[in-house]
């Protein structure tokens, strides 16, 4: 089966906010919550760096009206959730963030980032609890749900949160490794799952899910998986390990398919989304999320320089044999 996307074109520009300090560039992985009239789309933002050059990340939202997703009704206020305290894991940045809807509550499953001194930075998975349709979000505590193990030993990031058949499915990356570019560290990682009972204590499948297509330290990110015609879908991203900042190396749009969640086949000819010939996301596409509307299937997805310039729209056009 061939997926047929078509782009209906960037919905949201963080350039464009004005007098919000924290959210003053980068709108990343954006996280769709449903309601009524409109649509929640959390995202990962930065206030200007410090006196050092070092950034912070933010998690807030923007609503979008359910019946013209172009229009934008409200943005927030305020971050969802505080950095954390000096020493936690997430005292330097809230990216990237997952909802779903629990009940009454709003769960957010979200990467925290510590700086460390021979390598830039490592990661780990929070989670939070909103009571009040996830404007603001509390912390079920000052550590991770889910950190570092002998066999993930760095970076565990972008948490997506599933449940099917009553139960949690929470896919990440783990790191592998770091490799040198240019004299700088770059991390390796892998797609990972875990999956629970009850959302809070995990159990770890401790093994790669996705193949790698372009070399044997490719880097994978933002795992997005959806139920659909019978079959599990994931969408996610991927680009080579080293000098990916630009057009040729950077993120591009995967696709794998299961049956049964546990083993993937990779087929990115299916993806049916690529860059575009020029503008906002003509070097690269990433962190892909992929929701339902209205009988519609939708993607969100960012662009160049992974969402310095916000995130795209895009529409399910076919889903039809080969």
């Amino acid at each position: 089966m061939m997926f047929k996307w078509k782009k209906l074109g960037r919905v949201f520009n963080p350039q464009d906010v004005e007098n919000v300090s924290w959210l003053n560039e980068f709108a990343q992985a954006p996280s769709v919550l449903i309601f009524d009239k409109f649509i929640r789309v959390y995202f990962s933002c930065r206030p200007k760096p410090d006196e050092n050059g070092q950034y912070v990340s933010y998690t807030g939202y923007v609503d979008l009206n359910r019946f013209n997703l172009f229009e934008v009704l409200n943005i927030a206020k305020e971050p969802i959730l505080s950095l954390g305290e000096k020493g936690t894991f997430d005292e330097f940045g809230i990216y990237p963030t997952s909802v779903i809807r629990n009940e009454n509550q709003v769960l957010a499953y979200y990467a925290g980032w510590t700086r460390c001194e021979s390598v830039p930075f490592n990661v780990a998975i929070g989670m939070a609890v909103s009571n009040n349709n996830g404007e603001t979000f509390t912390k079920m505590g000052s550590g991770p749900i889910l950190s570092y193990s002998i066999n993930e030993p760095f970076i565990l990031s972008g948490p997506k949160i599933r449940r099917f058949n009553n139960q949690w499915y929470l896919w990440y990356i783990a790191g592998s490794k770091w490799i040198k570019n240019n004299g700088k560290p770059e991390p390796v990682y892998k797609i990972r799952m875990a999956s629970s009972s009850d959302g809070i204590h995990w159990i770890k499948q401790d093994q790669d899910l996705i193949k790698n297509k372009l070399e044997e330290n490719e880097a994978q990110a933002s795992p997005d998986v959806f139920f659909y015609k019978n079959k599990y879908h994931m969408f996610f991203c991927y680009r080579y390990s080293l000098n990916f900042r630009g057009k040729e190396g950077g993120y591009r749009i995967g696709y794998a398919s299961s049956d049964d969640l546990i083993t993937w086949v990779r087929d990115d000819r299916k993806v049916g989304i690529d860059i575009s010939d020029e503008g906002w996301d003509s070097e690269m596409i990433a962190y892909p999320h992929v929701f339902e509307l209205d009988d519609k299937i939708y993607m969100f997805y960012l662009g160049n320089q992974v969402g310095r310039y916000g995130f795209g729209l895009a529409e399910l056009e076919q889903y039809k044999s080969e």
